[in-house]
């Protein structure tokens, strides 16, 4: 889920500072997030027209709310799906290690999968029981289960599969040779 856009659809409801803003985003999904990250998602915010400083509060915090690009951003954010995309760092690197000769990937896969079992037991020890965080840890536990069945389909994928080496075929392109100085 995106800090950024998170952080713009909680300043929809009302004008926030960064700690409050924290502290809600936390509370509505139950995931914690480093303060300095929501201070530098609020300066990248302002930065791009998203956000605006209204002032400060009785104790002198700066309080932000969103521009109308902001709230549009927001509410269009909200409002469309979200596929998880991206660079899978594990599917790449198991393809990749099935490609390497002496990688284990028996071993690879066997640590893989110690670790998801191993989030899956902690995934309800997670959050408060409101809502929100149920939901999250719910779609949490979805995904390790998913992760396990994904990683029996790929065992089986490995079965035969043998390393290779570098390509003859050569780039025409490539970084050119220092000349000697």
């Amino acid at each position: 889920m995106s800090v950024r856009q998170s952080l713009l659809a909680i300043l929809d409801r009302g004008a926030c500072y960064g700690s409050q803003l924290r502290a809600e985003y936390e509370r509505r999904t139950g995931v914690r997030v480093n303060v300095g990250q929501v201070y530098t998602t609020l300066e990248r915010l302002e930065r791009d027209g998203l956000i605006e400083s209204i002032g400060v509060d009785d104790e002198a915090h700066v309080l932000w709310q969103p521009t109308a690009a902001g709230r549009d951003d927001a509410r269009s954010w909200l409002a469309g799906a979200s596929l998880a995309e991206g660079r899978d760092e594990v599917a790449l690197k198991i393809a990749l290690a099935v490609t390497l000769p002496g990688a284990d990937v028996d071993g690879i896969l066997s640590a893989q999968r110690a670790a998801v079992r191993e989030a899956l037991a902690r995934v309800d020890e997670e959050g408060a029981d409101a809502v929100p965080s149920a939901i999250v840890r719910a779609a949490r536990r979805a995904r390790l289960e998913a992760d396990l069945r994904w990683l029996d389909e790929v065992e089986q994928l490995t079965v035969g599969a043998e390393p290779f080496g570098l390509s003859e075929e050569r780039p025409r392109r490539g970084r050119p040779a220092r000349s000697a100085v």
